[in-house]
C-alpha cells in the first residue's frame, strides 16, 4: 500500500467513458465527495468516501475515462500518472476498481489489459449485464476470475445490482496480484526502452528503479505534454520517441495487435454468443434518432421541450421565491430601525441574491435535462446529427459535444474540448464555446423577456420560442465564427469523427439528482458568496457619496454607480440603453447573470415601494425616461437580449480559456471579438428599428 494511504485505503474507479464508472461512484459515494482540479491541468477530479461491508473506512477516486494508458489527451495522461504514481499531490491507489462495459467487452478489456500489467489488486466489475442479456451474451464470471487472477462482480449502476458483492470485494484483504501477462514486446524495442531509463530520469519524468512499463507509456500515445517533466527537456522526451519510431517502424501497432490477440483469445474462452445476433433496442431506436430527416426533428424538439419547462414548470417555485425574498424584505423592515444598515439589507442584500436566487428552479430543470441526454446515450447522437453541419464549418461532430456542454456553463464546456484529438479543432471550439447560452445567461433572458412580453398577456409557448430563437442564434453565430477562423487564421484540413455510439440505457436517476444538487448547490454558493459580495458593492456604489437631496432618482445619480453609468453612457446610448443600464452592465462583466442583481439593487435604491414587493420585471417595465416614454421599449429589450447572446462576460471563462490554451493572447482575441460582435449588432438593431419607426 502507498505510505499515505495505509490507514485508508485509496481505491481508484477506472474504465473507458460510457462504461458506467461514474455512476458506480456516485452510487458508493452518494453525497460524500468532492470535487476540484487536479494541479497543472484542468481536468476535473473527483474524490469521494464509502465504507466496506465491514464498516472500513474506503477513499474512492473517480479517474477520467479514458480508452488506454498510450495518452493522446490530457485526461488520459492524467489516469496514466495517477496509476503511475507520478503525481505527488494523489498517492498510488492502492487498489483498481475497473469497470466494463459487459456488451462491449473486447474493446474496453484493451484498458483493462493495461492496468492489469501494472500489478495493482484489481477488481473486475462487469457493468450494464442487463444490456449484454439482451444480446443473449453469456459470460462466464467465474472462470474470467480464475484466468485472471482477480475478483469480477456483475453489476447493474442504474438499479444498483451487484453493490453489495462489489462492497464485499472492496472489503476483502487477500487480493492477490493478477495473472495476466504482458504482451511481448519486441526484443530490440524492449532494449532501447531500457536504455531510455537514464535519459528519462534526468528530465525528472521517471524514478532510476521504475518499471519498463512507464518508459513504454511515456514515449508511446500522443500526450504534447508531460507532467513533472520541464519544458527545457521534453525536446530529449521527443527525441527519444523519434530514435525508437525511427529505428522500429510500427513498433506501436504491432504492440497493439500483439494485445489484441490476447483479448480475443481470453474472450473466445468466457464470452459465449449466439451465432445470429437479433437486433438490439439500440439499433431500432437509432433508426429513428440518427435519421438525417427525423434526427434534426428530434433535437429540435427536444429543445423545445426544454425552453418550455424552463417558462412553464418553473414558473411556480420562482413565484414562491420571488414572494419569499420579498416578504423577507419587509419583515427585515418591520425588525430594524431606519439607517444604512436596514437600507443595505433591505435594498442591498436581500435583492440582489434574491434577483439571481429567484432562478434556481430553471437552472435545476436545465441540469436535470442534461443529466437524463447524458445518461440515456442521447447526447452522443446529437454529436453524430450535428457533425454533417459542423464539416461545413471545418469542424466535426466532436466538437458539438463541447460547445452542447457549454449550455450548461461554459468553464466545463471549454475543458471538454481537450478530449479533441485536433489542435486545429480544440482552439476553435475553445474560442466558440462562450457562444452556447449557458445557464448564466437565463436569469438574464428570463428577465427581458418577461418585460418584453409580460405573463398573462402571451402563453409560455410564446415566451419559449423566443427562447429557444436566442439559443438558436448563438448557435448559429457559432457556426458563423467556427467557418470565419477555419478558413482565416487557422486554416486546416476537416478531421475525420470517430465516436463512440453507446446503447441507450435507462438511466441512473440517483445520479442525476446528484448531478442536479451539485450543480444547483454550487449555485447556491456563488449567490452567497461572491453575488453577495457583489450586491453589496453595487449598494454601496448606489449609496455613496450622498448628496443633500431627499430625491432618490438624483441620489442615485450622484453616487458613484451612477457616475460610472453616466461616464460610459455616450457609448451605449446608440445602442438603446441608459445610464443605469449601463451600471448593469459594468457589473455583469464579473458574470452575466450579476446583470439580474445589480438591476435589482439599483432599483430597489432608487424605489419608492418602501416594502420592495414589486417583481423586478415590473420595475423594468415600469421605467420612464424624462420625457414620459418607457426605458425598456421592446427594441431596447431586443437589443440587450442579443448583446447577451455575443457579449463576453464572465471573467471565469476568461481565466480558464487562457489556461486551456496556455496564452492570454487567445482569452483577450475571444473577448474582444465577441464583445465587439454583440456591440455591432446591438447597435445596427436599435438603429435599424428606429430608422424603421419601431
Amino acid at each position: 500500500m502507498s505510505q499515505a494511504t495505509t490507514e485508508i485505503p485509496l481505491i481508484a474507479i477506472v474504465g473507458n467513458p460510457n462504461s458506467g464508472k461514474t455512476t458506480l461512484f456516485n452510487l458508493l459515494t452518494g453525497l460524500k465527495q468532492k470535487v476540484a482540479n487536479y494541479p497543472g491541468v484542468t481536468v476535473e477530479k473527483k474524490i469521494g468516501e464509502c465504507y466496506s461491508q465491514h464498516g472500513k473506512k474506503l477513499r474512492l477516486i473517480d479517474l477520467p475515462g479514458a480508452y488506454s494508458l498510450n495518452a493522446r489527451s490530457p485526461d488520459e495522461a492524467v489516469l496514466r500518472d495517477v496509476l503511475l504514481g507520478r503525481r505527488p499531490e494523489t498517492p498510488r491507489p492502492d487498489r483498481v476498481v475497473c469497470v466494463v462495459d459487459s456488451a462491449n467487452l473486447e474493446r474496453n478489456f484493451y484498458l483493462v489489459s493495461q492496468v492489469l500489467e501494472l500489478g495493482l489488486p484489481t477488481i473486475l466489475v462487469l457493468n450494464m449485464v442487463d444490456v449484454a442479456e439482451q444480446r443473449q451474451w453469456r459470460i462466464d464470471a467465474a472462470k474470467l476470475s480464475e484466468l485472471l487472477g482477480v475478483p469480477v462482480v456483475k453489476t447493474q449502476a442504474v438499479s444498483g445490482q451487484g453493490l453489495i458483492e462489489l462492497k464485499q470485494a472492496l472489503s476483502r484483504a487477500d487480493l492477490t496480484l493478477p495473472k495476466w501477462k504482458s504482451a511481448v514486446l519486441p526484443e530490440g524495442v524492449k532494449k532501447a526502452l531500457e536504455q531510455s531509463r537514464g535519459p528519462l530520469c534526468e528530465t525528472g519524468a521517471i524514478h532510476a528503479r521504475a518499471s519498463l512499463l512507464e518508459p513504454l507509456y511515456l514515449l508511446s500515445g500522443h500526450d504534447p505534454t508531460h507532467y513533472g517533466i520541464a519544458d527545457s527537456q521534453m525536446s530529449r522526451v521527443h527525441e527519444l520517441r523519434q530514435s525508437i519510431d525511427a529505428a522500429f517502424p510500427g513498433w506501436e501497432d504491432e504492440l497493439v495487435t500483439e494485445r489484441y490477440r490476447g483479448i480475443e483469445a481470453l474472450c473466445s474462452e468466457v464470452l459465449k454468443r449466439p451465432e445470429q445476433e437479433a437486433q438490439t433496442l439500440t439499433s431500432k431506436l437509432d433508426r429513428i434518432f440518427l435519421h438525417p430527416v427525423l434526427g434534426f426533428v428530434n433535437m429540435l424538439v427536444a429543445l423545445m421541450v426544454l425552453a418550455y419547462l424552463i417558462f412553464s414548470v418553473a414558473a411556480v417555485p420562482m413565484d414562491w421565491i420571488d414572494g419569499g425574498f420579498g416578504q423577507l424584505g419587509s419583515w427585515v423592515e418591520g425588525l430594524m430601525g431606519e439607517g444604512d444598515l436596514r437600507d443595505l439589507i433591505v435594498n442591498g442584500v436581500i435583492p440582489g441574491v434574491g434577483g439571481v436566487v429567484i432562478f434556481l428552479p430553471q437552472i435545476v430543470i436545465l441540469f436535470f435535462f442534461i443529466g437524463i441526454m447524458e445518461d440515456t446515450g442521447y447526447m452522443a447522437r446529437l454529436a453524430f446529427i450535428m457533425d454533417w453541419a459542423m464539416s461545413k464549418v471545418g469542424l466535426n461532430g466532436k466538437s458539438f459535444l463541447p460547445f452542447l456542454s457549454s449550455y450548461a456553463c461554459a468553464v466545463p464546456g471549454v475543458m471538454a474540448a481537450r478530449t479533441i484529438d485536433n489542435p486545429k479543432d480544440r482552439l476553435i471550439t475553445i474560442l466558440i464555446a462562450p457562444l452556447a447560452s449557458c445557464s448564466a445567461r437565463l436569469p438574464v433572458y428570463t428577465l427581458l423577456i418577461g418585460v418584453l412580453f409580460p405573463t398573462g398577456k402571451v402563453g409560455a409557448l410564446t415566451q419559449a420560442a423566443l427562447f429557444a430563437g436566442l439559443y438558436a442564434l448563438g448557435t448559429g453565430g457559432a457556426f458563423v465564427f467556427a467557418w470565419i477562423f477555419s478558413r482565416s487564421i487557422m486554416k486546416g484540413a476537416v478531421s475525420p469523427m470517430i465516436l463512440e455510439m453507446p446503447p441507450y440505457k435507462r438511466p441512473a436517476l440517483r445520479s442525476i439528482l446528484l448531478l442536479v444538487w451539485q450543480r444547483a448547490k454550487a449555485f447556491l454558493v456563488r449567490a452567497g458568496t461572491i453575488i453577495l459580495g457583489i450586491s453589496i458593492l453595487i449598494w454601496a456604489a448606489s449609496t455613496y457619496p450622498k448628496s443633500n437631496t431627499e430625491d432618490k432618482a438624483k441620489q442615485l445619480e450622484y453616487s458613484f454607480a451612477g457616475q460610472a453609468g453616466r461616464l460610459i453612457e455616450p457609448a451605449i446610448k446608440p445602442l438603446g440603453y441608459d445610464w443605469k443600464i449601463g451600471i448593469g452592465l459594468i457589473g455583469s462583466f464579473a458574470a452575466r447573470e450579476v446583470f439580474n442583481s445589480t438591476m435589482a439593487v439599483v432599483y430597489a435604491v432608487e424605489s419608492d415601494d418602501e416594502e420592495n414587493l414589486d417583481p423586478l420585471r415590473d420595475k423594468l417595465a415600469a421605467e420612464r425616461k424624462p420625457d414620459g416614454k418607457p426605458v425598456y421599449t421592446p427594441l431596447v429589450c431586443i437589443s440587450l437580449l442579443v448583446f447577451y447572446v455575443f457579449a463576453m462576460q464572465c471573467i471565469s471563462t476568461t481565466a480558464i480559456v487562457k489556461r486551456e490554451t496556455g496564452s492570454w493572447k487567445w482569452a483577450l482575441f475571444q473577448l474582444g471579438y465577441m464583445t465587439g460582435t454583440a456591440y455591432v449588432l446591438s447597435l445596427l438593431i436599435f438603429q435599424i428599428g428606429s430608422a424603421l419607426g419601431y
